[in-house]
């Protein structure tokens, strides 16, 4: 049999020194980040100009740049002068009131009319005043001068679909409005979009109020003569500014030594 090893132990073994090594202060350690991504691209760097953006996008931006670099005709350049927030937010309170109704509403409202007229009990009740939409239908009422205000969306695309209206709203002398966007007028009559709505009329309440808004269409749009002859556009990038600066500069200095030496 093998000799048994004493438990005891004769000598106190030596701590061993912590083996960690120093940071070397010429290569500090970065550790990384294995998310996805996060081992690749740069924390803190914008990238968006290096994303492959999706078509639609791309369109809006490149027109958007043609619209600054192209001169653009008065008639498309008063579709970029809309109301204002304040006013534009005035007037969809006003329009608030007069939505048409739902397909539920008018029929309960023609039941209620018909089941007073089968007793007798006089007149049916008038039709109450709502906002009239489509194309066809609201310059029906601007070629006989029924609409009392006219909303014209800023944003129709293709813009030839309401290209003419203001023209003829100047013409049948009815105030028009070009608001943000055809979107919102959607929402007054329970549509996605709606290029355009009028109001026929309004309650005697708020007969002042459609007043304001009148003179306001009047005074901004049908007769402001600087929307039927100011052009837009024509703004060239940065770089083309620079490059026009710079070769302006050199000919004024141009001119100014030419002066110089008339001078002698």
């Amino acid at each position: 049999m093998a000799p048994k090893k004493s438990s005891k132990s004769k000598g106190k073994t030596p701590v061993k020194a912590s083996s960690t090594p120093k940071a070397d202060p010429l290569f500090p350690s970065r550790p990384r980040s294995f998310n996805v991504g996060g081992a690749i691209r740069p924390a803190g760097r914008d990238l968006s100009r290096f994303v492959r953006w999706p078509k639609y996008v791309r369109i809006q931006r490149q027109r958007a740049v043609l619209y600054q670099r192209l001169k653009v005709p008065p008639s498309i350049n008063q579709f970029t002068k809309a109301i204002g927030k304040n006013e534009a937010a005035s007037v969809f309170k006003l329009l608030n009131n007069y939505r048409p109704e739902t397909a539920a509403a008018k029929k309960q409202r023609q039941r209620g009319a018909a089941a007073d007229a089968a007793k007798g009990k006089g007149k049916t009740a008038n039709v109450p005043h709502q906002l009239k939409f489509g194309l066809k239908h609201v310059t029906t009422l601007v070629e006989e001068k029924k609409a009392s205000l006219v909303l014209i969306a800023c944003d129709v695309d293709p813009i030839e679909l309401v290209l003419w209206l203001p023209a003829l709203c100047r013409k049948m002398d009815v105030p028009f409005l070009i608001v943000k966007d055809k979107a919102r007028l959607g929402t007054l009559v329970h549509q996605k979009t709606s290029a355009v709505v009028a109001l026929t009329g309004v309650n005697k309440e708020d007969e002042s109020q459609l007043k304001i808004f009148q003179n306001l269409g009047m005074e901004k749009f049908n007769k402001n003569s600087d929307l039927t002859r100011k052009w837009g556009g024509g703004i060239m990038g940065l770089k083309t500014q620079a490059k026009l600066d710079k070769r302006a500069k050199a000919v004024a200095a141009e001119e100014a030594k030419k002066a110089a030496s008339l001078k002698r």
